[in-house]
């Protein structure tokens, strides 16, 4: 009896297997036919007894799930990468055992044009904003492919467009675990019948430089992307309300890249939104010392120091701009503002004064006072506006002096001069 119930489950046994390799010559022919859907199906019906099938036979299933998945991924469904990818992996993991496979080299194949498919349907999610979608494909491209980093790179980029930040870190701090550079050369040579130059592979260079389709190849280093990666991360845990590990990013970004005058500036920021504005002088100090020709940094300093009420200190950076760039429109705009501001400051006082002989005294005080600083502020704009008679900002912000001030003649003259 015993032999009886033996020989019927070999015989069970052996009907699976013949029907494993019925459904997977199905599945093939429906590959063959351009049907990955109705492959798909087919190996879903067998996906509960493959484990227990010969290495092969794994193989084999294994090898046709990733090519029916890969197949509808690059027909639209995206969710079909993962599912492609992991079979494909399982391919190389028998191999790796010891399995005996025919599979390896064009499994090797599919999963370099899987990442291209992941890489292309990235660039195209950029292009329609679905910055946290192509993150993901980026991510994924990396994993399949891991020497080449750039991926994971771009992928942190993705989520910092889209506001991901907290995936964007995670991105960065891998980055920063697998000690990735970013730099690199770049090859280039001139169309000798454009005269445009342009970027290739180095072997594809030096062929078409020989051929004499190109000429004068030259290389260029690319910089490291290291400064900039620890600068993202500090801003990231700036914007998370991270400040302790803000700092302590900041702190290794700057020993990175001591000069980078946005990166002081970013630091700057940063202590005067948690109050520190001892250390935030500091650093702005550092920044002017860093580059003291350069008048949007001087500008930058300004409109900092003009937001927290340094009036003043305000002044002498925008006043250094226009010495450095007497056209610099947006420093004139604001020098003026500066003035117009300290008189609209008097205002309060002035409305709040009563009707005594001293109070009376006191307003008109205060008055000339407004008015006077008015004045500084129309000049300022009445000096740049010889050199940028046509600028709406100039002129309209003139136009307003000149109406608060009650001087009609000047007001109409400008209001003329808007076409207004």
């Amino acid at each position: 009896m015993k032999t009886k119930i033996l020989l019927l489950a070999a015989m069970t046994f052996t009907l699976v297997g013949f029907s494993q390799k019925s459904e997977l010559k199905d599945a093939e022919k429906a590959m063959k036919d351009g049907d990955s859907m109705a492959a798909k199906t087919t190996l879903d019906g067998i996906s509960g007894m493959i484990s227990g099938a010969d290495e092969k036979t794994q193989s084999q299933y294994h090898f046709l799930r990733g090519k029916a998945y890969a197949d509808l991924a690059k027909k639209g469904d995206a969710t079909a990468f993962d599912e492609a990818i992991s079979s494909f992996k399982k391919v190389k993991e028998l191999e790796a055992q010891g399995a005996k496979t025919k599979f390896s080299d064009e499994t090797d194949q599919h999963m370099a044009s899987i990442t291209a498919d992941l890489v292309n349907a990235a660039v195209d999610d950029n292009n329609e904003k679905k910055f946290k979608e192509a993150a993901e494909k980026l991510y994924l491209s990396y994993k399949l492919s891991p020497q080449d980093t750039s991926y994971l790179y771009y992928a942190a980029s993705s989520a910092v467009n889209g506001g991901h930040y907290e995936e964007a870190l995670t991105y960065y701090n891998e980055l920063k675990d697998v000690g990735y550079d970013g730099s690199g050369i770049v090859f280039k040579a001139t169309n000798a019948e454009t005269g445009e130059v342009e970027i290739m592979e180095k072997t594809q260079r030096d062929l078409m430089v020989k051929s004499g389709a190109y000429k004068d190849p030259a290389e260029e280093k690319t910089p490291s992307k290291r400064a900039e990666i620890v600068k993202n991360m500090a801003l990231i845990y700036s914007q998370l309300g991270q400040d302790d590990k803000a700092k302590s990013a900041f702190a290794d970004a700057r020993a990175s890249n001591p000069d980078d005058v946005n990166l002081i500036l970013n630091e700057a920021n940063l202590y005067y939104k948690l109050g520190d504005k001892d250390k935030f002088k500091v650093l702005m100090a550092e920044a002017a010392s860093v580059a003291p020709d350069n008048p949007d940094l001087h500008y930058n300093i300004g409109v900092i120091n003009m937001e927290q009420g340094n009036i003043e200190d305000a002044r002498a950076s925008y006043k250094r701009a226009l010495e450095i760039n007497p056209g610099y429109v947006n420093a004139t705009l604001n020098l003026s503002t500066t003035y117009v501001n300290e008189g609209n400051g008097l205002i309060d006082e002035m409305n709040g004064l009563g009707n005594s002989r001293a109070d009376i005294a006191r307003y008109d005080e205060l008055k000339q006072n407004k008015d006077d600083l008015f004045l500084v502020g129309a000049k300022i704009l009445e000096d740049a506006l010889k050199t940028n008679p046509d600028n709406q900002g100039i002129l309209t912000q003139l136009k307003n002096i000149y109406g608060a001030l009650g001087d009609n003649d000047n007001f109409m003259r400008i209001k003329k001069l808007l076409g207004e």
